[in-house]
């Protein structure tokens, strides 16, 4: 057996400018930005995570660099639910489960992962008990957004001529604006496209009440997002005027925020990201929870191919979980360029987890060390 002492954590922070720049709720989408972690083992072992960024990616490579490294340095990295309760005991449990300490435990977490399925030779989805089954993709991710309805067509056929069957629309503009897209994407692609929608927390109850009756007549799979995390009592208050899914869970930490929301009882479809709400570790955990609830997991995705790699075996290893969200943001190299290949799209829509070790990817440090963090927030705020 590999000596599996953890002897290094560095984590990256890079930034990657976006060809072609995306309207939607949280602004204009014109970077990409992301944190990556690394985990070296005594034998020389490498494990590649992702930390969400929480637009503070500096912050958090400072928060992986120093408090994290310095918590988890002599732990043996196969012992993951061992480091996770050390990390969760000595920073999340006693100064509060901040995002920024959640999203920096889901990056090393992940990267504990890679490193186990690398020393036992495995995948990561027969580490958690999964099969290699065809899961349903749809085109997410920064794409889909504020556009007039013909472009927005035209970008949901190119989607389509990619394979994909289903697609998520960015709202949260105008209602009015919201349902003609919507309605214009329905009317062209007919009924055998899966549409999602996200409003990126970004509507009011009046706008719910407004868009609510198109997304039931257009036959809208999800509403995602349409409030803040804390807004719970909006979030019951539209689920008592609709049948349209409410789907909620990417900006929720820890299972024990997901408690309180599956308690809640008005979202039904679950969004835990890997990168951000508390590692595989933590995200298999809150499946665990929602299917006591008997509800879906269907796991956002966040900024690169490690993430997108990542849940892919998550999902298929969990019996209460569907969809995979596929970031179709053009130009984005940190999913094209930084990492080997994450996922393939077949013509049937649907991707396969990958058969390496571990996550399955490689990734190219050279393009990190190369594309460090630039001036300038990722999304130019509409006010």
């Amino acid at each position: 057996m590999k000596n599996t002492q953890i002897t290094d954590v560095e984590a990256f922070a890079c930034s990657v400018p976006l060809t072609a720049p995306v309207n939607m709720g949280l602004g204009q989408a014109v970077k990409r930005e992301a944190v990556v972690v690394k985990v070296t083992t005594a034998d020389g072992v490498i494990g590649y995570g992702e930390a969400h960024h929480i637009r503070g990616p500096a912050a958090m490579a400072a928060l992986l660099n120093t408090t994290i490294r310095d918590l988890v340095l002599g732990m043996d990295a196969l012992e993951t639910v061992a480091v996770w309760e050390r990390v969760y005991r000595n920073q999340l449990a006693s100064h509060g489960a901040g995002t920024t300490a959640a999203c920096a435990l889901s990056g090393l977490d992940m990267a504990l992962w890679d490193i186990r399925g690398k020393v036992f030779g495995l995948p990561l989805y027969r580490l958690l008990g999964g099969q290699q089954r065809a899961i349903p993709a749809y085109a997410g991710g920064i794409g889909l957004g504020y556009q007039p309805p013909d472009k927005l067509v035209d970008e949901v056929a190119e989607c389509r001529a990619a394979g994909f069957r289903a697609v998520k629309l960015r709202i949260g503009d105008e209602a009015s604006l919201d349902v003609a897209r919507i309605r214009a994407v329905r009317e062209a692609h007919g009924d055998e496209l899966e549409i999602f929608t996200d409003a990126n927390t970004r509507y009011s109850l009046d706008d719910a009440r407004r868009v609510l009756p198109a997304l039931r007549e257009l036959n809208v799979g999800w509403l995602e997002e349409p409030f803040p995390p804390h807004a719970e009592d909006a979030y019951a208050r539209v689920a008592r005027w609709t049948d349209v899914p409410l789907a909620a869970g990417e900006n929720h930490y820890l299972r024990f925020e997901f408690q309180r929301l599956i308690n809640a009882g008005a979202v039904t479809v679950l969004q835990p990201d890997v990168s951000k709400s508390g590692g595989i570790t933590e995200v298999m955990r809150i499946a665990a929870l929602a299917a006591t609830a008997h509800l879906t997991v269907n796991p956002h995705t966040s900024v690169t191919g490690l993430n997108m790699a990542a849940v892919i075996h998550v999902i298929a290893s969990l019996p209460n979980a569907h969809f995979f969200e596929a970031d179709i943001a053009k130009g984005n190299q940190l999913h094209d360029v930084l990492c080997s290949t994450p996922y393939v799209l077949d013509p049937a829509g649907t991707v396969t987890p990958l058969d390496g070790p571990g996550i399955g990817v490689e990734v190219d440090e050279d393009f990190l060390r190369a594309h460090p963090l630039t001036p300038g927030a990722a999304f130019v705020p509409w006010n």
